[in-house]
């Protein structure tokens, strides 16, 4: 009614000049006030985005911070760019002459930030209303949350979260409309119309932007979900649907690399891909290498060389002991906590961030073959059902997001990478000063504290080498009384067969068991540790070396070869003597696993050579390495290839052989020179 009459005047006058000034006039009014209402709500959005950001968000506390981050989002950012765009907004009326074209100015030079911005809370806000429901679950939870809101925002009445966070949703769908409302009211021959119209047009494809990209995000995280699913899981998703898809995916596949179908090349994100890949075994290759120094720095830590002892004379060493136990409580220690919370964790994160894209780049190679085939039927026929079509547009909305997103997301991982490098070696680094601050009173009492560099890297390498020198000298004397380490004592009572296979087979074909056998099949033997046995062939009847056929003076059978070491047959001292030319009516010839050895004094304070296991009351059991007393060097019937010795309290006896003075070495440590 009110433009009606205010049409009246303007048919009345007959005045055609009149009547446009009246027109005119009209137009101006209604587009100072589109204007004024621009910028008034403006000021009351920008408050109530403020509102919900410093007040309503601070006093729920109640709720979890990932909470929060969803149901706000990038309220902040938004918050930030348009307080600008209403200051500038603001400073338009300072001229009103020019006005009307400095804000569709304004709109575009905003419109990038607007998209940025607004896309991101839009994409989110789906999944904000999903928290919003699920607090309506909760009477308790959803009570404080109005409360708060009312308390703040009393127009928000009963809708509570909805109300506040559909708000930046209406804003920027409403900034189309306001800007049109301006244009309908300005002249088309004024310079600011043209201004106005790409202003509008640029708010229209924000909006529309905005809507795509929400569209793929759907997209991209319906495909980016990982399920952990069992196999039964997915046998049960396995339908006729699905075979026929997979099945028309292969057969596309199998026809464009048989060059029967063309294959589409899409250069931009091959090239992407590449690089994410890259990227990809970047992260990978670099969590493996902190995983494998982790597992290093967790044995540096378990060895403990100052606990032991070391029997040597309080000095130098006990400083050194000092200094070890308060780095390893310490100064390790807390690197490896820094190093775990500050380079492991970062880049366990960034792992599992690429699992999301890795599963897109794969649904897209499953989309792609989907658009081919339907591209094809397109060219061909000219038309497409409902599902190809959908399938075209899913794939679309894939490869669009990927190539729009995987640039950025590959800067931010490689940037990732790098923080995650610098952090690493500033730990490093600070671990060295830590170590040499902590060292520095230390080393100065250490005894080669006045030596320059030069010379204690030569008293170092001296002291190796004349340490190395003593324990190959330690080794050559316990060689010389030690026999071969798998060679066992004869079994009682086997002498008589060792006799009669050597006198068959001769020495050569001789072999003692080192462990028990326990035979599994028809043709196995079941024998002792210890036992005498002549070969009889190297390998089993199907040509298996590793299964010898063997005689022990009563059966034949097959037998492990890594079971079996050569058997040294060594004639006594009668023997010797003999061959000598000392006439001997003796014959016998005793068997034992090396020549006897030299013998040991009684009550004379030994080594056990090598483990030995007590097989009755009358022996007993010894450790390599172990102390040993000899009560008498030789057993009741004065063979001295048994021994009667004290191991713990306990007396029994063991062979001979496997008992060895231990030689002493020259004094151990390192000569300082004067």
């Amino acid at each position: 009614m009110a433009d009606h009459g205010a049409d009246e005047p303007c048919s009345r006058s007959g005045n055609p000049d009149g009547e446009g000034q009246v027109c005119e006039d009209r137009s101006l009014i209604q587009q100072r006030l589109a204007i004024s209402e621009l910028i008034d709500t403006e000021v009351s959005y920008l408050h109530m985005l403020q509102l919900c950001a410093y007040d309503i968000r601070s006093r729920l506390q109640q709720l979890p911070q990932e909470d929060l981050d969803v149901l706000f989002s990038n309220i902040d950012d938004i918050i930030k760019v348009n307080s600008r765009f209403l200051h500038d907004l603001q400073e338009t009326a300072s001229r009103e002459e020019e006005q009307v074209y400095l804000i569709g100015n304004l709109f575009l030079e905003f419109q990038e930030e607007f998209e940025r911005v607004y896309k991101v809370y839009c994409t989110s806000y789906d999944q904000a209303l999903l928290l919003v429901e699920a607090y309506r679950k909760e009477p308790e939870l959803q009570q404080q949350i109005q409360d708060i809101i009312v308390t703040v925002v009393p127009q928000a009445g009963r809708s509570g979260l909805s109300f506040l966070l559909v708000i930046p949703l209406q804003r920027i769908t409403k900034y189309p409309l306001l800007l049109q409302k301006i244009l309908e009211n300005t002249l088309p021959d004024a310079s600011a119309h043209p201004v106005l119209q790409r202003a509008t047009s640029a708010l229209q494809d924000v909006n529309a932007n905005i809507n795509e990209y929400k569209m793929r995000k759907e997209v991209a995280s319906k495909y980016t979900k990982v399920e952990q699913l069992t196999l039964r899981e997915r046998l049960a998703r396995i339908n006729t649907h699905t075979l026929s898809k997979k099945t028309t995916r292969l057969s596309q596949l199998l026809k464009q690399e048989a060059g029967l179908a063309p294959k589409m090349k899409d250069k931009e994100f091959d090239d992407l891909g590449e690089r994410f890949q890259w990227v990809c075994l970047c992260v990978t290759e670099l969590r493996n290498n902190v995983a494998a120094y982790l597992d290093h720095l967790e044995a540096l830590l378990r060895f403990r060389p100052h606990e032991y002892n070391l029997d040597i004379p309080e000095g130098p060493v006990v400083q050194y002991c000092n200094l070890a136990r308060d780095l390893q409580r310490e100064a390790f220690l807390e690197f490896k906590q820094r190093l775990e919370s500050l380079v492991w964790r970062p880049l366990c994160s960034l792992a599992k961030a690429l699992v999301g894209p890795q599963n897109l780049i794969k649904k897209r190679l499953g989309k792609l073959l989907d658009f081919e085939r339907v591209e094809e039927k397109l060219l061909e026929v000219g038309s497409m059902t409902y599902e190809e079509e959908a399938a075209r547009h899913t794939y679309q909305a894939l490869n669009a997001l990927l190539v729009a997103e995987l640039p950025q997301f590959n800067q931010l991982v490689v940037q990732w990478l790098g923080q995650i490098l610098c952090t690493f070696v500033a730990l490093q680094g600070d671990l060295a000063k830590q170590v040499l601050q902590r060292a520095a009173g230390v080393m100065a009492q250490l005894p080669h504290r006045h030596i320059s560099e030069p010379a204690f890297r030569k008293l170092v390498e001296d002291t190796l080498s004349q340490s190395s020198n003593q324990l190959r000298s330690f080794r050559e004397n316990f060689e010389k009384v030690l026999p071969p380490p798998t060679t066992q004592p004869l079994l009682p009572g086997s002498e008589r067969q060792v006799q009669s296979l050597l006198s068959r087979y001769g020495p050569g074909k001789l072999y003692q068991v080192t462990s028990n056998v326990s035979g599994t099949g028809t043709l196995d033997l079941t024998l002792p540790r210890g036992q005498i046995v002549a070969l009889l062939h190297n390998k089993d009847t199907k040509g298996n070396s590793s299964r010898w056929l063997v005689d022990t003076g009563g059966h034949r059978g097959y037998v492990p070869a890594g079971k079996l070491q050569l058997y040294h047959v060594v004639p006594t001292e009668e023997k010797i003597r003999g061959q000598a030319g000392l006439h001997s009516v003796s014959q016998h010839l005793t068997l034992a696993p090396t020549p006897a050895p030299a013998p040991i004094p009684t009550m004379t304070q030994v080594v056990a050579a090598y483990p030995f296991v007590a097989r009755s009351s009358h022996e007993v059991s010894l450790q390599a390495g172990q102390p040993v007393t000899i009560v008498e060097a030789q057993d009741k019937k004065g063979n001295p290839e048994w021994s009667l010795v004290e191991v713990n309290g306990q007396r029994g006896y063991v062979p001979s052989s496997f008992l060895a003075r231990a030689p002493s070495p020259a004094p151990w440590g390192w000569s300082v020179p004067s």
